[in-house]
């Protein structure tokens, strides 16, 4: 089968040996596959990936520099066949997506970020039976691909815990930031903010549902907005506590218990943003700390690959709530994609074009630049050595 391997960061097509599914394994052919920031990343940094996850004790899964890598977990493909120990719950031909996992003996290996497993840059690839879903609704396999990157936008929005009521903030519009904003509208957040540099990017924001973007190099995205009145400078925190406590002291009902029903009730209480990092470079933390409203929940989504620098003295008095997140888990992909099929997901914007194999490696490079591409997926059946548009 036709593939492309990275090795020593050089991309090349070749023939690989067929896979043939082991127990408990599905044959898929790949329909699509989207390129993800992290295999940009990767390309440049297996070993410097392999040394952080190795410290977590999953340094073996991860490959090293002059391993021969098979790109690829954002997929869509059919069933072609089913190993030894499997259900054959789904029919040969059914267009599915997975999670992409793969037992290999006594490992989990993430296919198309491991040396074992072969990833979706390929005609053919590996996946566990219990993670495959069939494609819901007639869904096309452009819209398909995207329920991995989605779901990781829906894992974040789960994890920042924002009400319909908060205020979101966005920062970074590449394909992670645009897959929040799109999960935050699906949620029913009113008031999603996106900020970015990029006039292309931030078009893209309002595509997919942004209600105000944001050039943080002429706007201040933390600003209060409508209804939306945050505490910037902690005196006026600190003056609004003293106050209520003068006001209720005056009360003939002891104050603590008003005090408490209040916060039980969360009337009244000091608004706060709910600001989502998704830039991912060194110094973009401390910057959001610098910048943000008192109070304010910071959730990381952006994976940057380099010792980063914060003042937690400063986050401590501002009392920012700092949260880190990965992944999903494999209900939110479930429901992801049930999202996407029922048109509750705006993401078809993120797609800016479709190459074949041969056109992979020049795929890496146009994604350098943000006005023109955001969403690249790759059609191993297609030709196409540049990226082609979805009208075509």
């Amino acid at each position: 089968m036709r593939a492309v391997v990275c090795q020593n960061t050089a991309m090349t097509v070749e023939d690989l040996p067929e896979l043939v599914p082991a127990k408990g394994q599905v044959l898929i052919e790949v329909e699509r596959c989207g390129i993800c920031g992290s295999d940009l990343h990767l390309r440049h940094a297996c070993d410097e990936m392999k040394a952080l996850l190795g410290r977590v004790g999953a340094g073996h899964l991860v490959p090293s520099s002059t391993d021969r890598l098979v790109f690829g977990h954002e997929l869509c493909g059919r069933v072609l066949e089913h190993g030894p120990g499997t259900r054959k719950r789904l029919k040969v031909g059914t267009r599915v997506v997975a999670q992409p996992f793969l037992r290999v003996g006594s490992d989990i290996h993430l296919c198309g970020l491991s040396p074992i497993a072969t990833g979706g840059y390929a005609e053919r690839m590996l996946l566990q039976e219990s993670a495959l879903l069939p494609v819901p609704n007639g869904l096309s396999a452009d819209m398909a691909a995207l329920t991995e990157p989605m779901s990781v936008g829906l894992h974040a929005v789960q994890r920042s815990e924002i009400g319909k009521r908060d205020m979101a903030v966005v920062i970074g519009c590449g394909p992670v930031g645009l897959a929040v904003i799109c999960l935050l509208k699906a949620r029913g957040v009113a008031t999603v903010v996106a900020s970015d540099f990029s006039p292309g990017r931030r078009a893209l924001a309002k595509q997919c549902g942004a209600d105000v973007v944001v050039d943080p190099g002429e706007d201040n995205p933390y600003a209060d907005r409508g209804k939306h009145q945050f505490f910037h400078e902690l005196p006026d925190l600190l003056k609004l506590g003293v106050d209520t406590q003068d006001a209720l002291a005056r009360l003939p009902i002891p104050s603590h218990l008003i005090w408490r029903a209040v916060e039980t009730l969360g009337v009244g209480m000091p608004q706060r943003p709910v600001i989502f990092e998704c830039v991912g470079v060194p110094g973009i933390v401390q910057q959001i700390i610098d910048q943000a409203p008192i109070m304010s929940r910071v959730v990381v989504v952006g994976v940057c690959m380099h010792v980063d620098r914060f003042e937690p003295a400063l986050a401590i008095q501002k009392e920012i709530d700092l949260r880190f997140v990965f992944g999903q888990t494999p209900l939110e992909y479930r429901d992801t994609l049930h999202l996407i099929a029922e048109g509750k997901v705006a993401c078809e914007p993120m797609i800016s074009g479709v190459v074949g194999l041969d056109g992979v490696a020049g795929a890496f490079d146009a994604l350098a630049d943000p006005e023109q591409h955001a969403k690249i997926l790759i059609n191993p059946a297609s030709v196409a050595t540049t990226p082609e548009s979805l009208q075509r």
